[in-house]
């Protein structure tokens, strides 16, 4: 039998852990009761900026309530990250995350202000397929010249990217390291002025998210050599996939998921997952979103948490091989 001073310290525990947990049920069982604010971690104008705008007014309006746009970019996305992992986990602020945030930061950085576990999986969102892109004068007619081109003189060629650690920088370092070919990496702050440096040829190439890249793309400022999905692109029908120019298995792409911070509600997580899976399948939703360029790829948070992990495991390798770090 527990003798009674222990049996009396155990129940006053637990009354009071009910206690501490009694605002969070209230919270739960009323929400949403005020508007939510959505972080987004980088600039306005971006894609991670047009995709929850165009999904914030569809899933405010199928939970009675408006979702304010946060903008908080800075340092690779880790400023906004870092503000909503350390926000109240009341279901009042969720956030975009992406590769970067979730999964290479962590190998990149020495130190980060916050934890990946710190945010919970809500389900995934989109995916913004990646493009090998060049200027249009650079010489390469086609992604098989390029990668014997690049083979054959080391060092020579360079390519540009929207900054260290990003899904574009670490899509080329894998491809060189299938091909053990070494480009020169120039890091920009932002796609805007990686991209403007390739089309006046400061810079031969890059790797191009589809919503950066199809304007360009469709106005002859950058030419398309391969995609770095494993299926041809719809938005790009007649651009090869690298895996059908020899570079087997290679899949890439800047993904997009939503989040909240850790400690929230498990009936609210569940509910946001529901309503966002719903809203952005919701057909006027998802045809702009696809006419954007992104790949519409709704899941809940389990599913996102496996795949995450998964990514861990294989890109924290990669960037330990390559000693790759952006300190």
């Amino acid at each position: 039998m527990t003798p009674l001073p222990d049996r009396r310290r155990w129940i006053a525990a637990t009354l009071a852990a009910f206690a501490g947990a009694l605002p969070l049920i209230a919270a739960a069982q009323a929400w949403p009761a005020k508007p939510i604010r959505w972080v987004v971690a980088f600039p306005a104008g971006g894609g991670s900026d047009f995709l929850a705008r165009q999904l914030a007014p569809q899933l405010g309006k199928q939970l009675g309530q408006t979702l304010v746009i946060d903008n908080r970019p800075g340092a690779a996305g880790i400023i906004g990250t870092d503000n909503a992992a350390k926000s109240p986990p009341d279901g009042y602020t969720i956030v975009t995350a992406d590769n970067g945030a979730m999964v290479f930061h962590s190998a990149m950085y020495k130190k980060l202000p916050y934890d990946p576990q710190d945010l919970t999986p809500v389900g995934f969102m989109a995916r913004f397929p990646l493009i090998l892109a060049v200027n249009p004068n650079a010489g390469f007619s086609s992604a098989k010249q390029l990668l014997d081109q690049v083979k054959q003189n080391p060092g020579r060629f360079s390519y540009a990217s929207p900054g260290i650690g990003s899904p574009h920088h670490l899509a080329m370092e894998l491809l060189k390291d299938r091909t053990k070919s070494f480009i020169v990496h120039v890091p920009y702050r932002g796609t805007a002025f990686a991209v403007q440096d390739v089309i006046s040829g400061q810079v031969p190439m890059m790797v191009l998210d589809t919503a950066a890249g199809l304007p360009q793309i469709r106005s002859g400022k950058v030419k398309a050599l391969a995609v770095m999905s494993t299926k041809r692109i719809p938005s790009l029908p007649d651009v090869p996939t690298l895996d059908e120019i020899g570079v087997k298995d290679f899949e890439v792409t800047a993904w997009q998921g939503l989040f909240v911070p850790k400690g929230t509600p498990a009936d609210i997580v569940s509910r946001l997952s529901v309503e966002m899976n719903k809203a952005i399948t919701t057909p006027e939703v998802k045809g702009r979103l696809e006419e954007f360029g992104l790949e519409v790829t709704p899941s809940d948070g389990p599913a996102l948490a496996a795949f995450v992990q998964k990514e861990t495991v294989f890109w924290h390798r990669l960037i330990r091989e390559r000693g790759l770090s952006a300190e």
